[in-house]
């Protein structure tokens, strides 16, 4: 390697190192200062927000890629419709049900799922359900619930984008899962 290249490259290494450095003094400075805010009544930076949402929806694509779904049936669909509703709606809302009033001080808020499931597969909406979210208030189901269970309720949530007001209204949480025609 001739002497001007060796230390063009030796330049390189020690700018990075250095951008490391500060990078990593910023990140340090901020968490001891509290200087940002984690209040969920004031909404994260864009360039926070991104991140974490790019996060989010990469980090659950890649761990559900292992999961194999099974074929979600009508059954599934009325056996998830009382857990849903007993267990989710008062986040996520349903069909002509919006979430409840106190879920909207909640950031990130939780999506009302009829408008944004369909941006999902299955698969990713079982591993959410069973492992839930860190920092979002979306709690894991896995240790209280059966996988065949939590299949269930992705069953009725991938039903929620079609599903009429009424349909939504018929199931009836009192009756153990069952239709409520």
């Amino acid at each position: 390697m001739q002497p001007k290249t060796r230390h063009l490259a030796l330049g390189a290494v020690i700018g990075v190192l250095a951008f490391i450095l500060i990078a990593l003094v910023v990140v340090i400075w901020v968490a001891y200062s509290g200087a940002y805010n984690v209040s969920a009544t004031q909404g994260h930076l864009p360039f926070v927000r991104w991140t974490l949402e790019t996060t989010m929806k990469n980090s659950i694509s890649d761990r559900a890629e292992s999961v194999q779904a099974p074929s979600l049936s009508e059954s599934m669909v009325t056996a998830g419709a009382t857990p849903y509703k007993s267990m989710c709606a008062h986040c996520h809302g349903g069909p002509g049900e919006e979430q409840s009033e106190w879920a909207s001080g909640m950031l990130p808020e939780p999506p009302h799922l009829p408008d944004v499931i369909s941006e999902w597969k299955p698969s990713e909406v079982f591993w959410l359900a069973k492992h839930g979210m860190r920092m979002s208030g979306m709690p894991a189901f896995g240790p209280t619930h059966s996988d065949d269970e939590i299949w269930n309720i992705t069953a009725f949530v991938m039903q929620l984008p079609g599903m009429t007001e009424e349909t939504y209204a018929s199931f009836d949480t009192e009756s153990s899962g069952e239709h409520g025609h």
